[in-house]
Parts: C-alpha cells; structure tokens; sequence
C-alpha cells in the first residue's frame, strides 16, 4: 500500500483540547456520588467511547448489570453538569499550529470525536476557524458504535469525500481511539497527552507516539514527506 494523503483526521478532547482532566474529574465525581466504583485512570482509559457505554461498563462491573437507559441519561447529565464547571476551554498548546499547517499543505481536516458535549462542539468555530465545518465532524451525535469500533473513522473518512484509507492519517491521543482508527485501515500517530505509558498506545496500535502537540507541529513536514515517498 501507498499513501495518496487527503485528509488529516483529528481527535478532539487530548488533542485539540486540554479537557481531559476536566472530564476525568467530572467521570469520577459523577460516579462517586451514584456510588459506583472506577479504576485507576478509568477514563482516560475509556475515552474516546460513547457516554452511555462507559457507564454500562461500569455497571457491568459493579452491579453485574446492564444500565437502564434512564439511569445513563441521569448520570450523563450530572457529569456533563459538572464538566462544565470544571472545564476552562483551553486548546492544546501546538494545535492551532497543526490544524494551521495542514490545511496549508491542502490537505483536508476532519474531526473525529467521542464527545457528546456542545459546550466544546459549539466552540470549535471560534478556537479553530476555518478548520472544520458540520461535515467534516463525527461526534457522539451521528454514529451508532462509538470507539473501539471502527465505525467513527470511517465516517471520518466518508465525511472526507468517500476516502480510503490510505488517504488520510489520524492523531489520536487515547488507546480507544487508536484502536479505532487501527481497525478502519488507517495510520494512526498518538500524541500522549495524559497519565497513560507509551506502551498503552502502542500496544493500542500506534505507529508513532509523540509527547506533545508542538512535537508533533515540528515533526509534521517531515511526516508529510514521507508519505509523499514511502511505500507501506
């Protein structure tokens, strides 16, 4: 197989935005006041999966049950409530750059998130213009099979414009996510935003893994090049 790159596909919270510890805090605030039980680093781990199935997983392991609908829906909204407190909007540092340098190489931009929360869906205008547009964005609200399925990067790359894989690459910064992406076809490079080992992602299937937006800034023309040149 040969890159014919078109696309750049992104992830969001941990990548494009420094929210991760803002929603880990509101996952095990949540959690504890419905007095359920969480491991260490859950949802960072988790992340990148559709709301309601974190919470069943978690419901799996406490109370050897599936979650009702009802209670997914009450949960949610007591996490989203308190990730909007606890949320500052910070871009990640070396974003912008990114986004700002693949759009100069004519490549396509398109978003890839787990996320169901329109406090920074809404916000994506105004921290990144110009760089995405409603259909170049897969959130929470338009797939069926959330992360590890493969599902949301293929849309991904539907959105780009009935892409294949080989036409687009993915950053990522969560095993989930890269998981995903490994699964659609697509080379996947982790940026390791987080509590997580290298290991976690690679073992997830990354290619490469970076430590830091502004690593990867630096590195991008390199890896432009080398798709342009290298066969796989």
């Amino acid at each position: 197989m040969h890159f014919d790159l078109k696309a750049v596909i992104f992830d969001m919270d941990g990548v494009l935005y420094d929210s991760m510890p803002a929603h880990d805090l509101s996952w095990r605030e949540a959690m504890d006041e419905f007095g359920l039980k969480y491991l260490p680093n859950e949802f960072f781990l988790q992340e990148g999966r559709l709301g309601h199935a974190t919470i069943n997983a978690i419901f799996q392991r406490n109370l050897n049950r599936e979650s009702t609908s009802e209670e997914e829906e009450k949960i949610y909204a007591r996490k989203s409530e308190l990730f909007r407190q606890y949320n500052n909007d910070e871009t990640m540092p070396g974003a912008r750059e990114t986004l700002e340098y693949v759009q100069q190489e004519g490549l396509i931009p398109i978003l890839v998130t787990g996320s169901g929360q329109p406090t920074l869906l809404d916000r994506l205008a105004t921290h990144f213009p110009g760089a995405f547009t409603p259909d170049t964005m897969v959130t929470a609200f338009n797939v069926k099979q959330g992360k590890p399925h493969p599902e949301p990067f293929l849309k991904g790359l539907e959105m780009g414009g009935n892409l294949q894989p080989n036409q687009a690459i993915v950053i990522e910064n969560a095993p989930l996510g890269i998981e995903a992406a490994v699964k659609a076809g697509i080379f996947t490079i982790a940026v390791n935003t987080g509590p997580l080992d290298d290991s976690v992602l690679k073992d997830a299937g990354a290619s490469i893994v970076f430590h830091s937006m502004p690593e990867l800034t630096a590195a991008m023309p390199e890896i432009l090049h080398l798709t342009r040149t290298i066969r796989v």
